[in-house]
């Protein structure tokens, strides 16, 4: 399987060489079909359902996702419409989006004086699909790219699980199939891809629902406690909370642009 798959990767190298372009081959292998043009912002024209944006971010509410059943309930939710498997070999776990403690989230911002609730509060982690993405520049194959609207996308036909994205990403938001996840998977979603051995993957901020109208699985599933939406609208609820509220982000000192903020 993994041979088939760079056997295609090489054809689709030379077809890009040939003078078709990166941006459009990149297009097909993510959609599985034909390219597709971005619909414009705000365009409602009859069949156009598409939520779209200048630059997605996302913000979590972090006394709000306090609960531990909201947690899980995020998790859950991205994770089966994903084929997410579940694996009990820590080492080969698959994550896209988990719990962690603020001094593995925040490293170099946790002190011996700040408060309890912050302390032991469970923090969702996930992809940033930073600004400035340190995983799009090391991969060799662009099987991670970037869109318009700033979503880092994984295109698993051209992942030659080399990862060097793995070791790009400062954040740790992405995993390696060590071993074939789909006899592990549950219950397989068909509107989702499975993957394979030797391939990464991570969040996508749910594009393939985006592309539907829909909110990304993981805010439908938080009862309120994550918001998402256009950062580059100031009229959205993401900009609305970023006016009035504290939030920090992970390691911004990196200069990566993280588009996920924390509400504390």
């Amino acid at each position: 399987m993994m041979e088939n798959s760079r056997r295609r990767f090489i054809k689709i190298a030379g077809i890009t060489a040939a003078g078709f372009g990166l941006k459009p081959v990149t297009d097909v292998l993510a959609s599985g079909g034909a390219p597709k043009k971005a619909s414009p912002i705000g365009d409602t024209s009859a069949g156009n359902k598409a939520l779209t944006a200048k630059r997605w971010a996302m913000i979590i509410d972090v006394k709000k996702m306090a609960h531990e059943e909201t947690i899980h309930q995020c998790v859950e939710a991205c994770h089966k419409l994903h084929n997410i498997p579940k694996l009990d070999n820590k080492r080969h776990e698959i994550k896209w989006i988990w719990e962690e403690e603020f001094k593995h989230a925040f490293p170099g911002q946790h002190h011996e004086h700040m408060s309890e609730e912050i302390q032991h509060a469970p923090f969702l982690v996930l992809c940033n699909h930073c600004e400035n993405p340190p995983c799009v520049r090391a991969c060799p194959t662009k099987a991670t790219f970037q869109r318009e609207d700033g979503i880092v996308l994984m295109d698993f036909h051209r992942c030659i699980g080399c990862r060097f994205c793995m070791a790009a990403c400062p954040y740790g938001s992405r995993s390696f199939n060590f071993r074939d996840p789909r006899p592990f998977i549950e219950e397989v979603q068909e509107k989702f891809p499975t993957r394979m051995k030797g391939v990464v993957e991570k969040c996508n901020f749910c594009a393939e629902r985006l592309a539907e109208g829909k909110q990304p699985a993981c805010v439908e599933a938080s009862n309120g406690a994550l918001i998402f939406g256009d950062l580059n609208d100031e009229n959205s609820d993401v900009r609305k909370v970023l006016k009035s509220n504290y939030v920090i982000r992970r390691k911004p000192g990196l200069g990566t642009g993280p588009q996920v903020y924390y509400m504390v």
